[in-house]
C-alpha cells in the first residue's frame, strides 16, 4: 500500500461506541485483566495526542522484531502521516514522507497469514457459514487481535495441529503497507480509521490500538488515494514501552478476552447495541495510567 496501491479499539473511558445502558455494564474482577507485554507496546506520539498499540508477535513476528527495530533506531521520530484517508487509514512510516521511501533493512516475507493451535489464546465470537471455499469459519479474539481461522475440529487432520488464520482489518488495526508485490513491506505502516475487510488475508496485520484512536481520527486527512497536504501530522516520538524511563512509562491494563469478565462484557455490549453487534465492534477496556 505504498502511494502505487490501494488495495480498538478506543480506550473505553469516558465512553464507549455502544453505551451499555444504566445498571448493564458487569464488573469486572482483578482477575480479568492482563499487563501486556512491554517489548509488544509501541508508545506513538503524534501531534494530535498519545497512541499506544499492542503488537502481536504470534501472527506476524518478523513484522513485529522490524517495528521494533526501527523504533529503538528511532527511525519513526519526526516522520509525516503523508496519507491519510476518511473512512480508511492513516499512512506514515517513511523517511521521504511521499510514499516512495523506506528503510535501509531489507523488505519482508508477507505474513498475512498464521497458524492457530488448540493452545494459542483464541477466543471464539461467531461461526460463520462454510461458504466461499475457504474454510475459515470460526471468527473471535486472538489477545487484543481480531482474527479468523479454520475450525479447531480441523486441527486433528492437519500435519502440524493447526489451522490457518489471518488477523482482520478493523478499525484500530495496525497493518504492513507495501506495493504490489506481497513481499515488499518494509517501514511504512497504517493505523485503520474504519474497519476495511477488503484487506484482509492481502495485507499483514502486526497489532492494534488499545489506547488513542481518537488521536487517529484527528489526522489531518488529504483526497482519496493523494497525499495529505501541508502541513501534516507527525509522529513526534515512536517508543517501545521496555525502552522508556520508568517514570515515563504509562501503566497500561487490559481486559483479558479470556476472562469470564470479557465473556459477560461481550453479552452485555450485545444486548446493549441498536444493530447486531459484530466483532470488530466489541470493545476491549483498556486502562492507561
Amino acid at each position: 500500500m505504498k502511494s502505487a496501491l490501494i488495495a480498538a479499539l478506543l480506550t473505553l473511558t469516558p465512553a464507549a461506541a455502544f453505551p451499555l445502558v444504566a445498571g448493564a455494564a458487569p464488573a469486572l474482577a482483578p482477575s480479568d485483566w492482563r499487563t501486556p507485554n512491554p517489548d509488544d507496546v509501541l508508545v506513538i506520539d503524534t501531534s494530535q495526542g498519545r497512541v499506544i498499540v499492542e503488537m502481536a508477535p504470534q501472527l506476524a513476528p518478523a513484522h513485529v522484531e522490524r517495528m521494533r527495530e526501527l523504533a529503538r533506531r528511532h527511525f519513526y521520530d519526526g516522520l509525516e502521516f503523508f496519507r491519510v484517508i476518511n473512512g480508511f487509514m492513516a499512512q506514515t512510516g517513511d523517511p521521504k514522507n511521499d510514499g516512495t521511501g523506506q528503510s535501509d533493512l531489507p523488505d519482508m516475507k508477507a505474513e498475512f497469514e498464521f497458524r492457530r493451535g488448540a493452545r494459542d489464546p483464541f477466543v471464539l465470537y461467531e461461526r460463520l457459514p462454510a461458504g466461499g471455499g475457504t474454510g475459515v469459519t470460526e471468527v473471535g479474539f486472538y489477545g487484543a487481535i481480531v482474527v479468523r481461522t479454520g475450525p479447531a475440529m480441523q486441527m486433528i487432520a492437519s500435519k502440524d495441529g493447526k489451522v490457518t488464520g489471518w488477523g482482520l482489518f478493523c478499525k484500530g488495526s495496525a497493518g504492513a503497507a507495501r506495493s504490489g508485490d506481497p513481499d515488499s513491506a518494509n517501514s511504512q505502516f497504517f493505523l485503520m480509521r474504519s474497519t476495511y475487510p477488503d484487506l484482509n488475508s492481502k495485507y499483514t496485520v502486526w497489532g492494534r490500538v488499545l489506547s488513542g484512536q481518537a488521536a487517529v481520527d484527528k489526522l489531518k486527512a488529504g483526497p482519496e488515494d493523494s497525499q495529505v497536504p501541508q502541513p501534516r501530522d507527525t509522529m513526534k516520538t515512536v517508543r517501545l514501552l521496555s525502552d522508556m524511563p520508568e517514570k515515563d512509562r504509562p501503566k497500561i491494563q487490559v481486559v483479558d478476552t479470556r476472562s469470564p469478565g470479557f465473556k459477560a462484557l461481550v453479552e452485555a455490549q450485545k444486548a446493549a447495541s441498536p444493530t447486531p453487534l459484530t466483532v470488530c465492534d466489541v470493545e476491549i477496556p483498556v486502562k492507561v495510567g
